[in-house]
């Protein structure tokens, strides 16, 4: 089992575009061994301390196994809506883990 957890931050005034890509994307996610545990849009008052800006949303999904992982990231449909990620994110920081 592997989790990754996404920080996202998104261009100013994409948040429709970027849900656009959720919609299609999020779905996939179980075709491959893959569940979303986790979507969140942190707020001023839920963040207790910080030293980076904070993501417009943060995910953690867990996969049953790496190459699930990479499946997920070369499913075809999911491509063809890549385009509106790019127009939407400014940049995202993908952390792996693992439970222990």
């Amino acid at each position: 089992m592997i989790y990754i957890t996404q920080l996202i931050y998104i261009k100013p005034g994409q948040e429709a575009v970027f849900d656009e890509f959720e919609s299609v994307a999020i779905p996939i996610i179980s075709k491959y061994n893959g569940r979303l545990l986790f979507r969140i849009r942190p707020t001023e008052e839920t963040v207790i301390e910080r030293n980076i800006d904070s993501p417009y949303e943060i995910h953690l999904t867990e996969f049953d196994s790496e190459s699930d992982f990479q499946n997920f990231m070369k499913d075809e449909e999911r491509k063809s809506f890549l385009h509106l990620k790019e127009k939407s994110i400014e940049t995202s920081v993908l952390i792996r883990g693992e439970k222990i």
